[in-house]
């Protein structure tokens, strides 16, 4: 039988999970396998909490998982990803609708992007003269970041900039397609020349993705619900 508030204690359970996986991946560049499992093993309490069926709504959830991992594995054999941040996206699969699951990924690539650009940007080797690349550079990953933290707003609810009414389309129009070949030529520099291979924390990126799905799709119900309970 499904029960509320055991389903958001354990939502906020798995928060507190996420951070502590952002916290480990900073300070040591991995993600424990204990938490990774504990996530995994607390999923059928989150499918009893919310009332799904076996099937086949814990065989999608099941499937998800799968994918997620399957897939991201091929991204870590080739050395996109740690092993540690594979297993953690497979284990938030377990919790979270498909929908969900892909905007979380997508998030994470947003701000795991920023995050390479930054520290790319930051890891250069250039020579003192080239101060056109070092500034294409900058101004790449200043655009890559804005970029992304814009894209984040507007898909966690945020309401997106009226320009159209303020700037001539034929304007807009092209600023962003400089902004874009701006961009593509500033990340091609990043990628070339960096002093040494580059540990990024994604575990970081994956845990700001998974909180931004939890803050904006869970909490509103929760309060709907805790508030409900309350009246009653």
């Amino acid at each position: 039988m499904p029960d509320a508030d055991f389903r958001y204690l354990l939502l906020a359970a798995l928060a507190i999970a996420l951070v502590t996986a952002a916290v480990t991946d900073i300070r040591r560049r991995q993600i424990d396998n204990w938490l990774n499992a504990s996530i995994a093993l607390a999923a059928p309490l989150f499918w009893w909490a919310s009332g799904l069926s076996l099937w086949p709504d814990v065989a999608i959830q099941i499937g998800m998982m799968l994918v997620v991992f399957f897939g991201l594995a091929l991204v870590f054999a080739r050395g996109g990803m740690g092993g540690g941040d594979v297993k953690l996206l497979a284990a938030l699969a377990l919790w979270l609708p498909p929908i969900l699951m892909f905007s979380v990924i997508f998030l994470t690539s947003l701000v795991g992007g920023a995050m390479s650009m930054v520290a790319g940007a930051r890891n250069l080797s250039l020579d003192a003269g080239e101060r056109v690349k070092r500034a294409l550079a900058m101004l790449a990953t200043g655009l890559w970041v804005t970029g992304s933290g814009y894209i984040a707003w507007t898909m966690t609810g945020g309401a997106p900039l009226a320009l159209g009414g303020i700037v001539p389309g034929a304007v807009l129009g092209a600023a962003m397609i400089l902004a874009l070949v701006l961009t593509g030529a500033g990340t091609v520099i990043i990628s070339r020349n960096q002093k040494s291979r580059l540990p990024i924390p994604y575990g970081v990126a994956i845990s700001a993705g998974g909180l931004f799905v939890l803050l904006t799709q869970f909490i509103p119900s929760a309060q709907a619900a805790f508030s409900a309970s309350a009246i009653g």
